[in-house]
């Protein structure tokens, strides 16, 4: 095992991971604004929505050569992830 080599690879996952930390940041804000013009509780999962998202990561993921399976676990944990914080932070109106 080459230990610089593992070193700067550790280093470009870091910054990778600042980035996504980033999309994440500006994809709640989004999530929030989006929660703020639903009536109602049922309007939080739209199934839908949350498969055509998941046939697009697929399709991506098989035209990029990266593994469906993982981008597909992400996706669906991000999905259900900002769904439950949605209905944690639901308030009538």
């Amino acid at each position: 095992m080459n230990k610089k080599k593992l070193k700067i690879a550790r280093r470009k996952i870091d910054q990778l991971d600042n980035s996504i930390f980033t999309l994440i940041r500006k994809r709640t804000k989004v999530v929030k604004y989006m929660l703020s013009l639903k009536q109602f509780k049922n309007q939080i999962v739209d199934q839908k929505r949350i498969n055509a998202i998941l046939k697009n990561i697929r399709k991506k993921s098989v035209q990029h050569g990266v593994d469906s399976k993982i981008t597909s676990r992400i996706w669906k944990t991000m999905i259900w992830s900002y769904i439950s914080y949605q209905r944690s932070n639901f308030k009538k109106k």
